[in-house]
């Protein structure tokens, strides 16, 4: 855990922009737009406080998550920051306060107070494990400070890229805690050295982006902001060009795989695909390579 979070509530896309339920009445801290035609943005927005987390802002998080994952019209999602910072992890105030209330509480019995952390903890976590559940492909786009939650953010994310001048670290140690709300348990099965996560998350020492892309945390590193926010959106609109059946399959299936045996997973899309299959994308994705045509294909 690390700074702050908030997200909104999806109810109707106007002229292609989603409008969210704002967190008060003058702003909201989670925007949503769509960048191209079935290509949608989710913006941290909470410039001034460099994007952290706070409770509410998790919650508002996940409610845009859940909602695109249930959404025909998006077929990819971009995960970007406004201002000056991706994200600067938990606001340390209004994120862990009500955690901080509940240990403060001599009132409450030792076992039940646990309990009520727990709940706290879970609470946040489902915030993010949104985005692996989400069956549509996220784009983690970085710039300047991920640190503590945001780095917990784009581990939960399909693709990360990020500008020349991103700044990581896994604060968490710094604050007198272990890192609860997904790094610890996806940052080896998205890296793949164990020697080199448990320097960088027990040392909460900062690393650039050159570091990052070395040992295959980000895949790919741009120039600035403007680059950054351009690639991300031709890399989101590549993918949503494809068969959203296709696509949704094949991250369904990678992520299945990444926790189970390979004879699981192998019996997985055989059992995925003996309904797939009978999408009329295949037929469709087969007829326009013949043709040296463009196939296009039905919401999902």
């Amino acid at each position: 855990m690390l700074r702050r979070l908030a997200s909104p509530s999806i109810s109707s896309i106007g002229k292609r922009a989603l409008s969210t339920t704002p967190i008060s009445k003058s702003s909201s801290e989670i925007t949503v737009k769509e960048q191209r035609p079935y290509v949608y943005n989710v913006k941290l927005n909470r410039p001034a406080k460099l994007n952290t987390f706070t409770m509410e802002m998790w919650r508002e998080f996940k409610k845009v998550i859940d909602g695109l994952a249930e959404d025909p019209k998006c077929r990819s999602i971009i995960v970007s920051g406004e201002g000056k910072s991706f994200c600067a992890g938990i606001d340390l105030a209004a994120g862990l306060s009500d955690i901080i209330r509940v240990i403060q509480d001599d009132s409450m019995e030792i076992g039940r107070k646990g309990r009520a952390v727990r709940r706290f903890i879970g609470e946040i976590q489902d915030c993010f494990t949104a985005l692996e559940k989400c069956p549509k492909p996220i784009i983690a786009a970085v710039h300047s400070h991920c640190l503590g939650a945001g780095i917990d953010l784009i581990t939960a994310c399909d693709i990360r890229i990020a500008t020349q001048d991103a700044n990581f670290s896994i604060r968490e140690v710094d604050i007198g805690l272990a890192a609860d709300i997904g790094t610890l348990n996806r940052i080896q099965k998205v890296v793949g050295n164990d020697s080199w996560t448990r320097e960088v998350a027990l040392t909460a020492r900062d690393f650039g982006a050159d570091e990052a892309h070395r040992y295959g945390l980000i895949s790919r590193i741009v120039d600035d902001r403007h680059s950054l926010n351009e690639k991300s959106i031709e890399l989101a609109a590549r993918i949503a060009e494809k068969s959203p059946i296709a696509v949704q399959g094949t991250k369904e299936t990678l992520n299945y795989a990444r926790d189970h045996s390979t004879d699981d997973s192998l019996n997985f899309i055989r059992t995925w695909n003996m309904s797939q299959l009978l999408s009329t994308d295949l037929m469709n994705s087969t007829m326009a390579a013949m043709n040296k045509k463009k196939a296009t294909y039905e919401d999902v």
